[in-house]
């Protein structure tokens, strides 16, 4: 039984059905810490909403399928909310090199209509989900909420323009925004497409997995439950005008990813494939989180080795209920 106070928060999460939307709806259910939650999800390929099923039986957990473009279809839910988390994007970098446009109409003309919707009627607070990857390649340092933005995809500079626009409603409006910047994410739920469930799926059914390059380029990974850790602390805590990256400081290469998968699972390193390189494609990610973790204590607390095994169980574990099925 969902217990609720006039001091909780009625939250409008957008892309509420997609990966790292619905941890946070998830955990929102769990701890019971709201009021009432409008999901606003345009219910694309990466959109599942197997991920909240649970959730969207509560009463109290609405789902508005819409595209924020279509900010009619979701004024009333704003009016009646406190705070905006904006998740909703496109985000595969892959998909944003064979067509950008979807990318500028979400990422950038989405995040605009969402922001201006949240400033007219008077939202007391938004929180803009963006990505390390604006920040661009970085060789050997690591990159704090300084430093410049030099995105390499359409995808990355479309969420560096959303983050510029977020920052210029709060300096010409004094609008209640702030900005997160997160590393890689893994965890249940993920898309296949994404580098881990496509490497744990292809190992699992003994398929080549394609490594672009060498396998050399540098990633840092953060499971998404760590993810939403930070940003409960920020919804908080956090102040307006404000960027905040969040990251774990576990960097590791595709090559030395994939090859851990394998050995875990048992499989030879043979399956892996080295393919074309991607345009434009970033060496290495690196984010400084002192910030987040000297301002508000903040850290990470699930291992990556941890957080790996505990997926590759669960797929273990749906292969098995496959084969007592049969």
């Amino acid at each position: 039984m969902q217990i609720h106070s006039n001091h909780l928060k009625t939250f409008l999460v957008t892309g509420g059905a997609g990966f790292i939307g619905s941890e946070f709806i998830r955990k929102r259910y769990a701890e019971s810490d709201y009021k009432r939650i409008y999901i606003v999800d345009k219910l694309t390929y990466a959109s599942d909403l197997e991920r909240i099923a649970n959730e969207l039986r509560c009463p109290n957990i609405e789902l508005i399928a819409a595209d924020i473009l279509d900010t009619d279809s979701y004024v009333l839910a704003l009016k009646d909310s406190n705070t905006v988390v904006h998740f909703a994007a496109e985000s595969h970098v892959d998909r944003s090199i064979e067509n950008g446009l979807p990318f500028i109409q979400s990422n950038i003309v989405g995040s605009y209509s969402i922001l201006e919707a949240a400033r007219l009627n008077g939202i007391e607070q938004v929180l803009m989900v963006s990505t390390d990857e604006v920040y661009g390649s970085v060789d050997i340092e690591e990159s704090d909420e300084y430093a410049g933005l030099i995105p390499s995809s359409t995808y990355s500079a479309s969420k560096a323009s959303s983050d510029l626009l977020a920052l210029a409603q709060f300096k010409t409006f004094k609008q209640n925004v702030m900005i997160t910047r997160a590393s890689n994410n893994y965890g249940k739920f993920q898309d296949k497409e994404k580098f881990i469930p496509n490497v744990i799926n292809r190992a699992l059914a003994d398929k080549k997995i394609p490594i672009y390059g060498a396998g050399t380029n540098v990633r840092e990974w953060l499971h998404v439950a760590d993810h939403i850790s930070a940003i409960d602390i920020l919804l908080k805590k956090g102040k307006a005008g404000e960027i905040y990256n969040i990251g774990s400081g576990d960097r590791r290469s595709n090559i030395s990813v994939a090859k851990m998968i394998l050995n875990l699972l048992e499989k030879p390193e043979s399956l892996i494939e080295y393919v074309k390189d991607r345009k434009g494609h970033d060496l290495r990610y690196s984010l400084d989180t002192s910030k987040i973790k000297k301002q508000f204590g903040w850290a990470p607390s699930i291992n990556f080795e941890e957080g790996i095994s505990a997926l590759l169980n669960l797929e273990l574990s749906k292969l098995t209920d496959l084969k007592l099925q049969d």
